[in-house]
């Protein structure tokens, strides 16, 4: 996959105005709340522009759930009062992803989210 694809199925497909910022902002978030190399080896499956996302946050992993990945995602985009566009967005953001990663690294990704971030990393 190349970063101007991804980003022209973000935009034409799922309606992002702004694909980049949202994908940098999801894929922020994500790398937040993954653990050790994680990140990283997500990162190493996708275009060299959405790996810096990933791997920006340093230190132990965040714990939270999916409602307060979308509660976050929408107030980074200055939609704090709709959780409900942040859920969009991840979802489209992350279900793009998933077409192009193999389905070791989804179920890695997978095994370190709770339950209710599932549906997002589906293949």
């Amino acid at each position: 996959m190349r970063y101007d694809e991804f980003l022209k199925h973000l935009k034409e497909k799922d309606g992002i105005e702004t694909p980049d910022r949202v994908s940098t902002i999801v894929l922020e978030e994500l790398g937040s709340r993954l653990e050790g190399q994680e990140p990283a080896d997500l990162a190493g499956q996708l275009p060299p522009e959405l790996k810096e996302p990933l791997i920006k946050h340093t230190g132990e992993a965040e714990k939270f759930g999916a409602d307060e990945f979308f509660r976050r995602i929408a107030e980074r985009e200055g939609r704090g009062g709709e959780p409900e566009i942040g859920r969009a967005h991840a979802r489209a953001v992350l279900g793009t992803i998933a077409k192009f990663v193999s389905e070791g690294e989804l179920e890695d990704v997978r095994s370190q989210l709770p339950a209710d971030f599932r549906e997002l990393v589906a293949s």
